[in-house]
Protein backbone atom coordinates (compact mmCIF):
# COMPACT_ATOMS: atom_id res chain seq x y z
CA UNK A 1 0.00 0.00 0.00
CA UNK A 2 2.91 2.54 -0.18
CA UNK A 3 1.57 5.74 -1.49
CA UNK A 4 -1.81 4.77 -1.23
CA UNK A 5 -4.46 7.32 -1.64
CA UNK A 6 -6.72 6.85 1.21
CA UNK A 7 -7.73 10.72 1.52
CA UNK A 8 -11.00 10.84 4.27
CA UNK A 9 -11.38 7.07 4.09
CA UNK A 10 -13.09 5.41 6.94
CA UNK A 11 -10.68 2.83 8.40
CA UNK A 12 -12.25 2.66 12.22
CA UNK A 13 -10.81 -0.16 14.12
CA UNK A 14 -8.89 -1.27 11.02
CA UNK A 15 -6.41 -4.02 11.57
CA UNK A 16 -3.57 -2.51 9.93
CA UNK A 17 -0.19 -4.16 11.89
CA UNK A 18 3.15 -3.80 9.93
CA UNK A 19 0.93 -2.16 7.46
CA UNK A 20 3.51 -0.31 4.78
CA UNK A 21 1.82 2.87 4.50
CA UNK A 22 5.01 4.53 2.95
CA UNK A 23 3.92 7.96 1.31
CA UNK A 24 0.56 7.29 1.81
CA UNK A 25 -1.86 10.14 1.98
CA UNK A 26 -4.47 9.72 4.54
CA UNK A 27 -5.05 13.29 5.26
CA UNK A 28 -8.76 13.83 7.33
CA UNK A 29 -8.94 10.03 7.33
CA UNK A 30 -10.53 7.84 10.31
CA UNK A 31 -8.61 5.68 12.41
CA UNK A 32 -10.15 6.23 15.35
CA UNK A 33 -8.70 2.54 17.37
CA UNK A 34 -7.01 1.50 14.22
CA UNK A 35 -4.20 -1.09 15.44
CA UNK A 36 -1.22 0.47 13.08
CA UNK A 37 1.35 -1.58 15.56
CA UNK A 38 5.20 -1.69 13.68
CA UNK A 39 3.22 0.33 10.73
CA UNK A 40 5.36 1.49 8.21
CA UNK A 41 4.40 5.46 7.92
CA UNK A 42 7.18 7.29 6.96
CA UNK A 43 6.45 10.55 4.86
CA UNK A 44 2.75 9.88 5.37
CA UNK A 45 0.35 12.74 4.67
CA UNK A 46 -2.09 12.62 7.85
CA UNK A 47 -2.90 15.94 7.87
CA UNK A 48 -5.81 16.30 10.69
CA UNK A 49 -6.39 12.59 10.69
CA UNK A 50 -8.30 11.27 13.55
CA UNK A 51 -6.13 8.70 15.27
CA UNK A 52 -7.78 9.09 19.03
CA UNK A 53 -7.08 5.25 20.99
CA UNK A 54 -4.92 4.26 18.10
CA UNK A 55 -2.22 1.80 18.61
CA UNK A 56 1.12 2.70 17.17
CA UNK A 57 3.33 1.45 19.39
CA UNK A 58 6.79 1.07 17.36
CA UNK A 59 5.41 2.66 14.25
CA UNK A 60 7.84 4.09 12.01
CA UNK A 61 6.65 8.02 11.26
CA UNK A 62 9.58 9.34 9.95
CA UNK A 63 8.76 12.07 8.15
CA UNK A 64 5.77 11.96 8.93
CA UNK A 65 2.75 15.12 7.95
CA UNK A 66 0.40 14.98 11.38
CA UNK A 67 -0.47 18.78 11.20
CA UNK A 68 -3.82 19.07 13.19
CA UNK A 69 -4.46 15.22 13.84
CA UNK A 70 -5.83 14.20 16.78
CA UNK A 71 -3.91 11.19 18.84
CA UNK A 72 -5.74 11.80 22.13
CA UNK A 73 -5.03 8.35 24.05
CA UNK A 74 -3.31 6.99 21.04
CA UNK A 75 -0.19 4.73 22.03
CA UNK A 76 3.04 5.62 20.42
CA UNK A 77 5.24 3.74 22.59
CA UNK A 78 8.80 3.20 21.08
CA UNK A 79 7.42 4.58 17.54
CA UNK A 80 9.80 6.66 15.65
CA UNK A 81 8.66 10.49 15.05
CA UNK A 82 11.95 12.13 13.81
CA UNK A 83 11.33 14.78 11.87
CA UNK A 84 7.72 14.22 11.27
CA UNK A 85 5.07 17.83 11.54
CA UNK A 86 3.00 17.76 14.81
CA UNK A 87 2.17 21.05 14.88
CA UNK A 88 -1.30 22.34 15.95
CA UNK A 89 -1.64 18.19 16.62
CA UNK A 90 -3.35 16.98 19.89
CA UNK A 91 -1.63 14.04 21.56
CA UNK A 92 -3.20 14.89 25.22
CA UNK A 93 -3.12 11.49 27.16
CA UNK A 94 -1.13 10.18 24.49
CA UNK A 95 1.44 7.77 25.55
CA UNK A 96 5.25 8.58 23.84
CA UNK A 97 7.73 5.88 26.47
CA UNK A 98 10.68 5.34 24.72
CA UNK A 99 9.54 7.61 20.95
CA UNK A 100 11.68 9.10 18.88
CA UNK A 101 10.54 12.70 18.82
CA UNK A 102 14.01 13.96 17.64
CA UNK A 103 13.75 17.01 15.42
CA UNK A 104 10.06 16.50 15.62
CA UNK A 105 7.90 19.90 14.98
CA UNK A 106 5.62 20.10 17.78
CA UNK A 107 4.78 24.03 17.92
CA UNK A 108 1.11 24.31 18.86
CA UNK A 109 0.41 21.19 19.81
CA UNK A 110 -1.68 19.79 22.63
CA UNK A 111 0.88 18.04 25.05
CA UNK A 112 -1.66 17.74 28.08
CA UNK A 113 -1.10 14.83 29.99
CA UNK A 114 1.09 13.18 27.41
CA UNK A 115 2.93 10.29 28.78
CA UNK A 116 7.11 10.77 28.13
CA UNK A 117 8.88 8.14 29.41
CA UNK A 118 6.84 7.68 32.53
CA UNK A 119 6.57 11.40 33.87
CA UNK A 120 3.46 13.36 32.18
CA UNK A 121 4.61 15.97 29.98
CA UNK A 122 2.88 20.06 30.48
CA UNK A 123 3.99 21.96 27.94
CA UNK A 124 2.58 26.01 29.74
CA UNK A 125 2.85 28.81 27.74
CA UNK A 126 5.36 31.63 29.14
CA UNK A 127 3.85 34.19 31.30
Amino acid sequence: MVGADLEGGNLKRASLQEANLQRANLEGADLEGADLKGANLVAAHLEGTNLKGAKLKRAKLEGANLVGAHLEGANLEGANLKRASLERASLEGAELEGANLERANLEGANVEGTILDRKKLTLKAPA
